[in-house]
């Protein structure tokens, strides 16, 4: 195997073409402003879509497009929780019958795991 080692080249590391003759794809440069006042300036083709906010590649922030327009805020649903469901199906007062209905059951033994039934009294 030894034999068939390419010697004096990093494979992979190096490409081994020239960039004669080759014609770039057109670019232009973009320029991004992070909140505490750091620029930087990103590669991009001519046809892409440009992004309203980019992460800096040397501190990790967020930076915001140089004369961007400020992107449009959608209107946030309040977050419904279960509760606010339910009580759009039933009112407080039957949600109490049904509760106490269930209870019933659940101590008679009907429903439910054999653990949480009560044992029932033994007559003398």
């Amino acid at each position: 195997m030894a034999e068939r080692a390419l010697r004096g080249a990093r494979l992979g590391a190096q490409s081994f073409e020239d960039e004669r003759g080759v014609e770039m794809a057109p670019r232009q440069e973009i320029q991004y402003v992070c909140a505490d006042g750091h620029t930087f300036t990103v590669t991009m083709a001519d046809e892409a879509e440009i992004p309203l906010e980019w992460e800096d590649p040397k501190t990790g922030l967020m930076g915001r497009l140089v004369d961007g327009a400020e992107p449009v805020k959608k209107d946030e649903k309040p977050i419904r929780t279960h509760w606010d469901m339910l009580l759009e199906r039933r009112s407080e007062s039957e949600l109490e019958e049904i509760l106490t209905e269930r209870l019933e059951l659940l101590r008679s033994g009907e429903i439910g795991p054999p653990h949480l039934h009560r044992r029932k009294k033994k007559s003398a």
